[in-house]
């Protein structure tokens, strides 16, 4: 009796409804805790300027390999964390017991995903292209950061930047931010 009750109870389309809007809300977290953890340009976590200095100790590697290692490391834990997401969305999206709007929801997240992957491909080869070394541009929730290899940054280094993210995005000066990681 008592089993009938519970499977009745699981079965029902509210209750599958209520578990992929949590596992949307739990994919949500992640890229936002992901972000916060190691592309905080605010510093606000209290981990130094921003979270992706210092991830390394002096005894792994020095000057110009230290920075190129602090760039494919920012690029792997992006890869990493959009990996992720992607692998929960495919899940939600393909289940037979999610529902349309949520299968839907999973499907068009998992196209922004797509286009910003390709958005910050291009933001990165097209500030290269402008003299940086190094680059690393992310793009989470309308906003972009884009780290580069560099001492300082002039006024019109920053405004070329600036026009690159708003020419391949669409993302307004506002809502960009640019870090400088001075070389070592």
């Amino acid at each position: 009796m008592k089993n009938e009750k519970l499977k009745k109870f699981f079965s029902s389309n509210t209750v599958k409804g209520i578990a992929v809007a949590c596992m949307a809300l739990m994919i949500g977290l992640a890229v936002y805790l992901n972000y916060r953890w190691f592309y905080d340009p605010t510093g606000s976590l209290g981990y130094g300027e921003n979270n992706m200095e210092n991830n390394f100790d002096s005894s792994q590697s020095t000057g110009a390999e230290e920075e190129n290692n602090y760039f494919t490391s920012a690029a792997l834990d992006r890869k990493e964390a959009r990996d992720e997401a992607i692998d929960v969305l495919k899940l939600v999206a393909e289940s037979d017991e999610a529902s349309s709007d949520a299968k839907a929801e999973a499907s068009a997240k998992i196209s922004q995903i797509a286009l910003d992957i390709q958005n910050e491909a291009n933001i990165e080869s097209l500030v290269k292209a402008k003299g940086f070394e190094e680059c690393v541009a992310v793009i989470s929730d309308g906003a972009v950061s884009v780290i580069v290899s560099a001492d300082s940054l002039q006024a019109a280094e920053s405004a070329q930047i600036l026009t690159i993210v708003y020419e391949t995005t669409g993302i307004t000066p506002d809502k960009v931010s640019i870090i400088n990681r001075a070389s070592v």
